[in-house]
């Protein structure tokens, strides 16, 4: 499907600089644009491909002014990396038609409730007393067990695992393999040397607006609820044990592993294979660059950290000049 200029000025609020009747039908990068997509330009680095771009449209800065001719359609927005997002989800809400309707392979208990629209795919299965809301897209082979509660329109990726109880708020999405409420690992030792295993009888609460990633798995907590606050994103292949707390709007990359209880705090950004010790508090704002250990609580708002165990970065970029340096003498 194709969008005009003139549609994406008006959905971004932007200034058409150019021809308003141009279209386009995909994204790309401005280094490799070709006639019919769009680009964008955020980082002054990438100037340079502006004026060699083909693209048919290019959104840039309000604020940028070009030095050179550009031959597309530009649109003026205040923020283009922003900007892109936006745009991103229109196209794919005019790419993408919601299925509805239930698969006639699918396994849907009698006493679950399923709101208007909802889509039940192959081989899926819907237990007892399981609740889902209205727009909500349940792909094949997805799982949802007794008493699970899934909000309204969420995605539910092929192959996801919601174990009994666990709550998903509104507007979710779950990539495909996520495990949510797999048992938290807790075993208490014996006297014999061996360990008995520590029931784990809570849930795993996703709140509204959280995307969880393919591969991801968050455990149930030992009792009350592991808990994923508002606007949470987590990347593919995470680990969130027992009793985590993740506060809203707190992003998570690729491989990081957190252990049992503890709390990481809100609007935090944490790289990828970064590990969190357990029953360790992570305050508001801070920011941890990947492979770093968090080992103990950071109680200041707005910290960056680097390194294992992990430091202030400016401390963390003081010793590694040492580490260099000595490196060098060997």
């Amino acid at each position: 499907m194709e969008v005009s200029a003139k549609l994406i000025a008006e959905h971004l609020g932007g200034e058409i600089v150019g021809d308003p009747e141009a279209k386009v039908s995909s994204v790309a990068r401005i280094e490799s644009g070709k006639p019919g997509t769009l680009c964008f330009l955020a980082n002054p680095k990438y100037e340079h491909y502006l004026y060699t771009c083909k693209a048919s449209i290019i959104l840039i800065n309000k604020s940028f002014e070009p030095k050179e001719a550009v031959s597309a359609t530009l649109v003026k927005v205040d923020n283009a990396y922003e900007a892109v997002a936006s745009l991103l989800d229109l196209l794919n809400a005019l790419k993408s038609e919601k299925r509805r309707g239930r698969a006639w392979s699918a396994h849907i208990a009698w006493s679950a409730r399923l709101g208007k629209g909802v889509y039940v795919g192959s081989h899926a299965y819907v237990g007892r007393k399981t609740i889902i809301g209205s727009g909500t897209q349940i792909y094949p082979q997805v799982y949802l067990g007794d008493g699970v509660t899934v909000g309204e329109n969420c995605i539910i990726y092929p192959g996801v695992r919601v174990y009994r109880g666990c709550k998903i708020g509104n507007n979710c999405i779950i990539h495909a393999n996520a495990v949510i409420g797999s048992d938290g690992f807790g075993f208490a030792p014996t006297a014999d040397g061996t360990y008995k295993k520590i029931p784990q009888t809570g849930i795993v609460t996703i709140e509204d607006d959280c995307e969880i990633g393919a591969n991801t798995v968050i455990d149930r907590s030992t009792m009350g609820t592991t808990l994923i606050e508002k606007g949470v994103k987590l990347d593919n292949l995470i680990q969130v044990a027992h009793n985590v707390v993740i506060g809203s709007n707190t992003v998570i990359a690729a491989q990081a592993g957190i252990a049992g209880s503890t709390k990481i705090g809100r609007s935090c950004m944490i790289g990828g294979q970064v590990g969190f010790a357990g029953h360790i508090t992570i305050a508001d704002r801070t920011m941890i660059g990947a492979q770093a250990g968090l080992m103990s609580d950071i109680k200041e708002e707005g910290r960056t950290l680097l390194g294992s165990p992990a430091m202030d970065h400016k401390d963390f970029m003081r010793a590694y000049a040492v580490f260099r340096r000595n490196g060098r003498k060997q």
